[in-house]
């Protein structure tokens, strides 16, 4: 199924083009508050579908702190006209403009599309002895697949996308749905269990470094 975030103050247009939607197994969960939104765990989706009309907050400034954050494909759906919202969106992060009000078959072709090239983009990125397929939610050491608890796959997933960068805990935990508060020690048990299934030493870590103070990086 495809999980998709959609930001958007009408409830009752997000319920009928999700109900559209679904006939072709594609879910939709919809924030009216884009505060709630931002907040939800962007990376577990596929793909977000956002207004621009949003209270609290112009969408615009949504699409730009998502694009910068989260490899997530963008549509911006929309009834404000002005060509210089379309221009800004594109240019800030969006990867599509659909104005409102649109036939939903054309949402549907444009996220196929979206989805299509995003696929081809991150079907496979290789991190050398680490395999992390971001598609089919895979992660393979020395070619064997690691299985892993959702945690520990939302852990690693942020610090393979960030490679032989530093992470910090705050950043780990808000990408993390599994994970809410950055000084607990439930990070550090999962990052414990994770050296233990790829048989890293804790004291001499070839693959996960812990950084004392700040967080984490993987490398190799």
């Amino acid at each position: 199924m495809i999980n998709i975030l959609m930001i958007e103050d009408d409830p009752e247009f997000s319920q009928f083009l999700g109900e559209y939607l679904a006939k072709y197994n594609i879910k939709i969960t919809n924030y009216e508050d884009p505060y709630l939104g931002l907040s939800c765990g962007v990376d577990k989706y596929d793909l977000l579908i956002l207004d621009l009309t949003l209270p609290s907050i112009d969408g615009l400034d949504v699409c730009q702190k998502i694009a910068t954050n989260y490899e997530i494909p963008i549509i911006i759906s929309s009834a404000r006209s002005d060509v210089t919202d379309k221009i800004m969106g594109l240019q800030i992060g969006a990867d599509y403009y659909l104005p409102k009000p649109y036939d939903p078959k054309e949402m549907y072709a444009v996220i196929q599309s979206l989805l299509r090239r995003a696929n081809k983009t991150n079907k496979n990125i290789e991190t050398s002895i680490f395999k992390y397929n971001k598609m089919r939610m895979e992660i393979l050491f020395d070619n064997n697949l690691l299985h892993l608890t959702n945690a520990e796959y939302e852990v690693m997933s942020c610090l393979l996308e960030n490679k032989n960068g530093i992470v910090s805990r705050e950043q780990i935990v808000e990408s993390c749905v599994s994970l809410s508060d950055s000084y607990s020690k439930s990070l550090d048990v999962i990052i414990g269990r994770i050296r233990t299934k790829i048989g890293d030493d804790s004291k001499n870590p070839k693959y996960l470094h812990s950084i004392r103070g700040v967080g984490y990086k993987i490398s190799q």
